[in-house]
């Protein structure tokens, strides 16, 4: 298959306005997408949702002239959590759903997702098809009279509030729990707290004041310590912590103590294993999911099936086999009895159920298994130049590296595909083992890199 040149694991994605993250590729990006899937004799639209990133406010509007010139009438619905717009595209019956974010990444980058009808992400080879009409420059544009329409959905956030409600357990209610809740200054800033409020739970809200710059910036899923700093300080009995665009959960139990998405897909996988609602004899995962959780999964007869990283992997391998529950250890949880792609709030919410259920504190709880030590480290290198990873002295110290874990635990190298990083782990029972293994690979890379 031809690889994708503006498209990664998670749309295209870049720093704000300098290439490829420009208005002008937004705009030929609309113009492909919607001549694309303009589909049928109906009146084609598209649902454009975003975070808060100042640089949103460019990519929205180019988008939308990119998508009216062809034909394609808009909604827009503002700042909403990337799950938020897959679930609307389906409500809607729309043709294409586009959400614009950098998911985790600071304020500076931005990216474009796109869901198809269905609400999930589009496949490779539909992205590949885009990526070549942009190439060829030759999108048919619309008559004058054939132009489309743009309009604001002033009940967005009110579906998606009610839509996530819905997926909370009749007649359970949140009441008598205290949950600080961060939404990362990001997408989820009005939706998440409302939610967790109208469901009876005593709320405690930090990051959400976005300002343009602050979204992700020491707070939200990647750095816990704002969170746990607040679960603390007001003596709640779990906090929340979303990411920029709220597909990802981390959770924090009352004693301050981080829940990754490994424990919290054990934490799933048990209940609905115990409740007879898991499907495919066990759960989805990536290849960065620690081994203890393999472990632990097997122990109660559940299998464990590995993917490349990225949600959108996941989510295709859940289909294909008919499982339920998947997700990755950065806190992509995706249940798929409720939503198409990973939903942060949403997954908070089953999870908190089962705390409500089984009357326990959250550190009983969410904490099923012990993992093994894992150390990941990244190495940052320019983009454009040659790839540290095609050195022969870095091949030939990873393989020595590979020799001495190959029995006690495992090696991990992998591009980002978001970034122009290379993300180095390993895992395994000795702690010093691991620990140097990563360190003389990273050491390798710098040198390349540097």
């Amino acid at each position: 298959m031809t690889s994708r040149k503006l498209f990664g694991t998670d749309g295209i994605r870049g720093t704000a306005n300098m290439e490829p993250m420009t208005a002008e590729l937004a705009l030929a990006v609309g113009q492909a997408a919607g001549r694309l899937f303009q589909t049928g004799s109906h009146r084609p639209r598209v649902v454009i949702g975003k975070d808060t990133r100042l640089s949103g406010y460019m990519l929205e509007a180019a988008l939308q002239a990119g998508f009216v010139a062809v034909g394609m009438d808009v909604m827009l619905v503002g700042p909403m959590p990337t799950p938020a717009v897959a679930m609307l595209t389906r409500s809607l019956r729309a043709d294409l759903g586009v959400m614009i974010s950098a998911s985790h990444n600071a304020y500076q980058d931005n990216g474009i997702k796109l869901f198809g009808p269905d609400g999930y992400k589009l496949s490779d080879e539909v992205e590949i098809a885009i990526e070549k009409m942009i190439e060829a420059g030759e999108v048919k544009r619309a008559e004058p009279r054939a132009l489309g329409r743009a309009q604001r959905l002033e009940d967005a956030a009110g579906r998606y509030i009610e839509f996530a409600k819905a997926t909370f357990p009749r007649g359970m209610k949140l009441d008598g729990l205290k949950i600080v809740v961060d939404c990362a200054h990001g997408a989820a800033y009005k939706v998440a707290p409302t939610v967790l409020w109208e469901l009876g739970a005593e709320v405690v809200s930090i990051g959400v004041s976005p300002d343009g710059f602050n979204i992700n910036r020491d707070c939200g899923s990647t750095h816990a310590k704002a969170l746990r700093q607040a679960v603390l300080q007001h003596d709640a009995h779990i906090g929340i912590a979303l990411d920029g665009d709220a597909d990802r959960l981390i959770l924090v139990d009352e004693a301050g103590q981080v829940v990754d998405g490994d424990q919290l897909m054990a934490v799933v996988a048990e209940h609905f294993q115990r409740t007879e609602r898991l499907r495919g004899g066990g759960i989805v995962a990536t290849v960065m999911s620690n081994l203890g959780l393999e472990r632990h999964l097997a122990r109660l007869d559940l299998t464990m099936a590995r993917t490349a990283v990225g949600d959108r992997y996941v989510v295709e391998r859940m289909r294909e086999q008919g499982y339920n529950v998947g997700g990755e250890q950065s806190g992509h949880i995706i249940l798929s009895d409720f939503a198409t792609t990973g939903d942060g709030l949403i997954a908070a919410l089953q999870v908190l159920a089962m705390v409500v259920e089984a009357g326990r504190p959250a550190s009983e709880v969410c904490r099923r298994f012990q993992p093994l030590p894992q150390v990941l480290r990244n190495v940052r290198f320019l983009a454009g130049q040659r790839h540290p990873l095609e050195d022969e002295g870095v091949k030939a110290i990873i393989a020595a590296v590979e020799s001495r874990l190959e029995r006690s635990g495992r090696l991990l190298i992998r591009k980002s595909g978001t970034e122009p990083v290379i993300r180095v782990m390993a895992e395994g029972e000795d702690q010093s083992l691991v620990e140097s293994a990563v360190a003389e690979v990273v050491q390798a890379l710098e040198r390349v890199a540097a």
